[in-house]
């Protein structure tokens, strides 16, 4: 017969209880690294330079029509532009956001607060975040806005000097291109556009990690990178 004590129970401050957390209710959702915070709020207003973006659904297969899972899927870095801020001031002047509700952006990959809206993802982020504008699916056709210039890259070598064929995972990554488009230039300390140094047709030398990175719909690379990034203008 078992003995008393190996049938004791412990005492109840050693018993841990699991509770099955609760769902959250439909309305804002907050995702961030230790907590979910979920009140019921349904609308959602950027304050100053803010916009809000909603994203888009990452591609869930490929060009070939293969299906990616989950953790294969790239990271949306596009939406549309669903509420804006007020703007902000520079100097004595009232700066208004430069971009449109409606409009389809860029943004850069790290940038801003996701949140979840109506059960769509959002992205809340500062203006200057946002890359360009691209109403179309060709990254050819992107409007740069701000201090950034689109770059069309130079193909990178093909062969060593010696004629030895480069693989691709061994050929130099290129830092010549070809300007194609141009923002309209950063903000003067009155709140007036600086017009860029360079022009759309200059080829330029640029720092070798800066940037996003972007491929047309032809496979060409685009590269969109701030102007104080760019070293030279070549000729």
């Amino acid at each position: 017969m078992a003995s008393r004590d190996a049938l004791r129970l412990p005492p109840p401050a050693a018993v841990r209880v699991l509770r099955q957390a609760p769902r959250p209710s439909r309305g804002l959702v907050v995702r961030a690294a230790a907590a979910i915070v979920a009140p019921k709020y349904t609308t959602l207003n950027p304050l100053a330079d803010r916009v809000l973006v909603k994203i888009k659904s990452a591609e869930q297969k490929t060009t070939g029509g293969i299906l990616l899972p989950s953790a294969a899927q790239s990271k949306p870095q596009g939406g549309e532009v669903v509420a804006i801020g007020e703007g902000r001031t520079v100097g004595d002047n009232k700066v208004e956001v430069s971009i449109q509700v409606g409009s389809q952006v860029v943004y850069s990959k790290y940038a801003g607060t996701e949140v979840e809206l109506n059960d769509s993802n959002h992205l809340i982020l500062k203006e200057d975040d946002i890359i360009g504008i691209l109403e179309t699916d060709d990254a050819k056709d992107m409007k740069p806005l701000s201090d950034r210039v689109l770059i069309k890259v130079a193909e990178a070598e093909d062969k060593t000097p010696g004629g030895l064929l480069l693989t691709e995972t061994t050929k130099e990554k290129p830092s010549i291109g070809t300007v194609v488009a141009v923002g309209p230039g950063p903000l003067d300390e009155e709140g007036k556009r600086i017009p860029l140094s360079v022009s759309a047709g200059s080829t330029v030398l640029y720092s070798k990690y800066a940037g996003s990175e972007f491929k047309g719909s032809d496979g060409t690379s685009y590269i969109v990178l701030r102007v104080s990034d760019l070293m030279a203008v070549l000729s």
